[in-house]
């Protein structure tokens, strides 16, 4: 399963009462390290496929959601657990990087 993207207005069903963690990526279109982590996301979202579902949010077309969890830089990840932020971090990683944080994580 490829991450897919998410809007303002089906944030809550998506994310908030997804039965399993979902990892929200906050990108925009013209972000460089938004891009670099791009392919990692979509084989972490392959590879932790039933476990974790990961979605993208692109702010420049849905600042509600970003503004209301405070993102103010991105790439900004943000991990739910049962409708609330379990963790979140900031900046581009190497795909190891977050797949650790994954693991801890969830």
């Amino acid at each position: 399963m490829a991450t897919h993207p998410v809007n303002d207005a089906d944030f809550d069903a998506e994310v908030r009462k997804a039965d399993t963690p979902v990892l929200v990526d906050f990108w925009a279109e013209w972000c460089g390290p938004c891009k670099q982590i791009g392919p990692a996301l979509e084989e972490l979202s392959s590879e932790y496929e039933g476990k974790i579902k990961i979605v993208k949010v692109n702010v420049d077309e849905n600042p509600d959601t970003a503004a209301s969890l405070g993102v103010r830089g991105i790439p900004a990840l943000f991990m739910f657990k049962d409708g609330e932020v379990v963790s979140n971090r900031m900046g581009a990683a190497p795909k190891a990087a977050l797949k650790g944080w994954i693991d801890e994580t969830v």
